[in-house]
């Protein structure tokens, strides 16, 4: 008899629905096929755009040449300069005073588990709360890293909107230390987000309670400009919190495979901030060792050139615009099929990358069986997945499951 190999007992892997659902669409062979399923921003052809920002980078970084020596644990010391002052703004006190520990992570996610473990090896933090709804990989990340992750509320089903009040008295009721995952704006999967008199609200609260936001900001410059988006991050750091930001450039610079990313720690102090980075150094080196360069090198290079800032500026604002211009067509495209009926207020109010439908499951499995239209289950519709010729076919879809009661 065969004795058992060492992982034969190993569940098999269900894989990730959103991949999985991508997976299905490149099957499917339906030439209308429309993908409005995964974070992803696409031009009005439908593409992955290359930024002329980041292609003139690229340029400049091949004409340059050189050696690719490895980055130190805490990455490129420009790029994370560069992040801090496009995060926090580069006049801002902290950034001036040095209570900043940044350090360049893998993507957004890579900040997230970093982030995590600093706080459960340093400060023995094991409880997360997160928004209800959130991001599903916010689990993923937290639950790998040891935590208990329970749910918070924040989306009002009942009004398209935040259910402030639930929120507050909940937060209100944690034990300290407990980290509060926060969208940043553009917020995953809703696209409704607290204003500014509620995040004030907030640092309140959270100074009160000693509890530990922990902010995750994927989407800078996708809802009202880069320093707009982050106004929320300012006010906390105005506020003298002490707290953490994950943030990403894998959307709004269009790099999604070269994982560009940081944390940053906002500390009481420089010393503080200083023994931070040390141990950011310690949980790098205890998984991956340096940072890959690429990615970083041209998010910098943008960054840092008056000229390519100021482009990649602009190139980010017809992106924004692009986006609104879509919510605007679809929501008048659904009036126009569906007139009183249903109400497509929604669309015009959420902001960013994507929208909080409402559909069922089941009518989100009828859009895409019958009208090639992929959407998750949740009803999250990523908004930058239309294009100008989509617009009436979705809509006539959309509408065709409001109007079709299930089989």
């Amino acid at each position: 008899m065969t004795p058992p190999t060492l992982f034969s007992h190993l569940p098999r892997y269900g894989g990730d629905p959103i991949l999985a659902l991508m997976d299905a669409f490149s099957r499917d062979p339906r030439p209308d096929k429309v993908s409005l399923g995964i974070g992803l921003y696409f031009d009005e052809q439908g593409r992955l755009p290359v930024l002329s920002s980041v292609r003139q980078a690229q340029e400049a970084l091949l004409r340059n040449g050189g050696p690719a020596p490895y980055l130190p644990m805490e990455g490129s010391a420009s790029y994370r300069q560069a992040v801090q002052e496009l995060v926090f703004g580069a006049q801002h006190p902290a950034v001036l005073d040095g209570r900043i520990a940044t350090m360049q992570s893998v993507g957004g996610s890579g900040a997230l588990r970093a982030g995590a473990d600093l706080l459960r090896t340093q400060l023995g933090c094991t409880q997360v709360v997160v928004p209800d709804p959130t991001w599903d990989n916010h689990f993923a990340l937290f639950e790998g890293a040891g935590y208990q992750v329970g749910g918070y509320p924040y989306y009002d089903t009942a009004t398209a909107g935040i259910a402030f009040d639930a929120m507050r008295r909940f937060l209100a009721t944690l034990p300290a230390r407990t980290v509060v995952l926060l969208h940043a704006s553009c917020h995953n999967p809703t696209g409704m987000d607290l204003d500014a008199a509620q995040w004030r609200e907030l640092a309140g609260l959270f100074a009160e309670r000693n509890l530990i936001p922990f902010v995750d900001m994927a989407y800078q410059g996708f809802g009202d400009g880069a320093d707009e988006d982050a106004a929320s991050i300012r006010l906390l750091a105005d506020a003298g919190l002490e707290f953490l930001v994950a943030n990403s450039f894998s959307k709004n610079f269009s790099l999604y495979g070269e994982r560009a990313g940081g944390l940053s720690v906002v500390c009481r102090d420089a010393a503080a901030a200083e023994a931070v980075l040390g141990q950011l150094k310690v949980t790098v080196r205890r998984s991956y060792s340096t940072p890959p360069a690429h990615g970083a090198a041209l998010v910098g290079a943008v960054l840092q050139s008056p000229e390519l800032r100021a482009l990649w500026l602009q190139e980010l604002t017809t992106m924004r615009q692009r986006m609104r211009d879509m919510r605007q067509a679809l929501h008048a495209a659904l009036v126009a099929r569906c007139g009183q009926a249903h109400d497509f207020g929604y669309l015009l109010a959420q902001r960013g990358m994507f929208s909080y439908t409402g559909l069922s499951p089941d009518q989100v499995r009828r859009l895409r069986e019958r009208h090639a239209v992929y959407l998750v289950d949740t009803g999250r519709l990523c908004i930058s997945g239309l294009t100008s010729a989509a617009i009436d076919h979705v809509a006539d879809a959309i509408a065709a499951v409001l109007e079709t009661p299930a089989a």
